[in-house]
């Protein structure tokens, strides 16, 4: 009894650990300041949403930090959320940014966090070349590849030729 409960005990610490370190950093404070995407591109257009204002409140948005300037969070048919977008300059350089906004009402001021990337993470990288399958391939065979190729074959009909040969006159194989 006693190994199933420290087992028991185990994981479910080790699942709580594990919720902890994937939780995303907006979940402690309810009415933080969420961005998405969360990792962009320079160029790249981000929206960010906040439930701190309330029920129709607005927000002035600041992303001088990455070089975005000021925006405006107006109130959306999203349970209250105040919602804005910005632009992300061109020639912003890779790194994480603070985003803030701060509420018309009572100046409450919510944070999140953008990553700037010089790779999108919604692209796709696409493989290039041939596939490493054999002789041949997508871009042609390779002369070498394709002589050995023949000459192993040709070794390996040759040499069943002569053991049926053998055996058919009776040679003991």
């Amino acid at each position: 009894m006693r190994p199933t409960a420290r087992l028991l005990t185990g994981s479910a610490l080790a699942v709580a650990a594990a919720g902890l370190v994937c939780a995303p950093a907006y979940a402690g404070d309810a009415h933080g300041l969420e961005v998405f995407p969360s990792s962009v591109v320079p160029g790249g257009q981000v929206t960010v949403n906040t439930a701190a204002c309330g029920d129709g409140g607005t927000a002035a948005g600041d992303a001088s930090a990455v070089g975005a300037g000021s925006f405006t969070l107006a109130p959306s048919t999203h349970e209250g959320d105040a919602i804005g977008q910005f632009q992300v300059p061109p020639s912003a350089q890779p790194g994480t940014y603070e985003i803030a906004a701060t509420c018309a009402e009572d100046d409450r001021r919510v944070t999140g966090d953008l990553v700037v990337t010089l790779i999108s993470q919604r692209q796709p990288v696409h493989p290039r070349g041939s596939v490493k399958t054999g002789v041949g391939g997508t871009l042609g065979p390779d002369p070498v590849q394709t002589a050995a190729g023949v000459a192993a074959l040709a070794v390996a009909a040759a040499g069943g030729t002569w053991l049926l040969h053998r055996r058919a006159r009776g040679d003991g194989i």
